[in-house]
């Protein structure tokens, strides 16, 4: 039989991360639009645990969001901010300053961002023409990529929960918001890797690792399609902007 599940952090019920983990307060509202394949088969589904940190945030899964209610009422709301987090010329750099109240004014600021892999997030965005019409936010990361488990395709590229977490530090550099606990994101991250990491050491587990993972410093990037397929890449920073 299967083992019983968690369904707020779809781990198994002894594994659950829920008891460590206590929701931010946050006046920014992260909305994370979930591509099918990570919200039904995806273990390391770095945008659920995001979501859980975050009491100001939702999860919408979908591959187009044209026809979403969910999501174009959130857009066309006349009281909401709305930008996507997507590197690309025209971005507003949040590292940079380039946001500011007086622009937001009294509306909501809300962070749209696509929980994929780097080729399903461009499908997501290439069948959602009203996304393509957001104005887009993006930053210059302050680490690389902390992902042990799994290769980015190039330098630069962070998952959705590493995204969010340098997200809210631009935000507070900028006096946009607060970041009330800046080590709950990362520290979440490392534990959910260090579990796994253990788990693939184990002669006497299935999927049982011969060779341990490399640091992500010293791994070269795959790049391509295949590389794409292989590597969960989430709502880049200005190193790949493309």
């Amino acid at each position: 039989m299967s083992r019983e599940t968690c369904y707020r952090c779809f781990w198994p019920k002894p594994l659950c991360w829920c008891p460590s983990i206590t929701p931010m307060e946050t006046r920014t509202r992260f909305v994370f639009l979930m591509h099918p394949h990570e919200f039904k088969h995806e273990k390391a589904a770095t945008g659920r645990l995001t979501h859980l940190c975050l009491a100001n945030s939702e999860l919408q899964m979908g591959l187009a969001f044209d026809e979403h209610e969910a999501v174009q009422e959130i857009i066309n709301n006349p009281r909401n901010f709305v930008m996507l987090v997507y590197p690309s010329v025209g971005a507003r750099n949040l590292s940079k300053g380039d946001l500011t109240y007086a622009e937001i004014g009294d509306r909501r600021l809300i962070f749209l961002l696509l929980d994929a892999t780097w080729a399903g997030a461009k499908k997501m965005l290439r069948l959602s023409p009203s996304l393509q019409r957001l104005p887009r936010v993006m930053f210059t990361p302050t680490a690389p990529s902390r992902y042990v488990i799994k290769q980015q395709p190039v330098a630069g590229c962070l998952s959705t929960l590493e995204t969010t977490h340098e997200l809210l530090l631009a935000l507070r550099r900028s006096a946009l918001d607060d970041y009330p606990l800046p080590d709950q994101l990362l520290g979440l991250f490392a534990r959910m890797q260090d579990y796994q990491i253990r788990c693939a050491s184990d002669p006497n587990r299935q999927g049982y690792r011969r060779s341990p993972y490399s640091a992500p410093a010293e791994r070269v990037p795959v790049g391509g399609r295949t590389g794409a397929r292989r590597t969960r890449v989430l709502n880049l920073g200005d190193a790949t902007s493309r």
